[in-house]
């Protein structure tokens, strides 16, 4: 099993700055650690990565964050903070599914799913994926996927679409499962859609050793695209980073720091062995 999962969310040079945003909003949130190029904080439960990557990717509705709020006030006050300079994608109020739920696109560009109702998990924040146009029954496959290839993962709760939807049987409209300790959500929608998966929302693993990284890079990139840096794409678009959990201390090396970087800028899957050498 991993040493964790988590999101890794791309920003134009502003990454510091959203960091502080969301560490002021989210109760016991804090900044983990920051330089120029990633920050990392804890808000919700989760860990969050932001990189500053430059404009070459834009988040887009394929990818957000279920917030479960627990109480009334707490949700109106998210929902306020949240709106402010960016879009409300869906407005505060009751749906059939929740008594009090909206869906806000940030003055980043993140988007945040909002729902009173609480979740039985110290992760209050979770990841969610929506597949949307042709890969709309899909979330049953992409769920066997990935709790097949982390250990100890559990099915939470799903919901199948009725049959007036016209989709195959057994398409899932939402599912939420456990992938060790990490939760994340999956759902899917009928309508048309002009957008998907991009890098600019991936998953970051962290593997102890050049085992796990092979049996994580073979299993999410098989039917996909692997690209540089340890970054690939599963067979449904999502992106995922594959990465050694003993990275961050390799670039920190005053004596080699500088050469571990140049060495992995050269890599498609990372491999251990080469970077102790550098």
């Amino acid at each position: 099993m991993p040493k964790s999962i988590y999101p890794c969310l791309w920003f134009d040079n502003n990454a510091a700055e959203a960091a502080a945003f969301y560490t002021s909003i989210f109760t016991d949130a804090a900044v983990l650690d920051s330089n120029p190029i990633v920050t990392r904080f804890k808000a919700g439960g989760l860990v969050f990565m932001l990189l500053n990557g430059g404009p070459k990717y834009k988040q887009t509705p394929a990818f957000s964050y279920f917030v479960y709020c627990n109480r009334e006030a707490e949700i109106n006050r998210l929902y306020d903070l949240l709106k402010e300079g960016g879009q409300v994608l869906m407005p505060l109020d009751k749906y059939d599914w929740s008594p009090r739920y909206a869906w806000v696109q940030d003055r980043f560009g993140v988007n945040w799913q909002l729902d009173v109702e609480e979740i039985n998990n110290e992760q209050k924040i979770v990841p969610t994926l929506l597949f949307v146009n042709e890969k709309n029954t899909e979330v049953g496959a992409a769920r066997s996927l990935y709790m097949g290839t982390f250990n100890n993962s559990k099915e939470l709760m799903d919901m199948p679409y009725p049959a007036e939807a016209g989709l195959p049987a057994g398409s899932l409209l939402f599912a939420q499962f456990k992938l060790g300790g990490f939760i994340m959500n999956a759902m899917s929608s009928t309508l048309q859609h002009d957008y998907d998966f991009t890098p600019a929302n991936s998953l970051v693993v962290e593997c102890d050793d050049q085992q796990e990284i092979d049996a994580f890079w073979d299993a999410l990139g098989k039917n996909g695209r692997y690209d540089m840096c340890g970054w690939l794409a599963d067979r449904f678009g999502v992106s995922w980073q594959i990465v050694p959990s003993m990275l961050p201390q390799l670039m920190q090396d005053p004596e080699k720091g500088q050469r571990v970087i140049q060495t992995f800028l050269k890599m498609q899957k990372f491999d251990i062995r080469t970077l102790l050498d550098a």
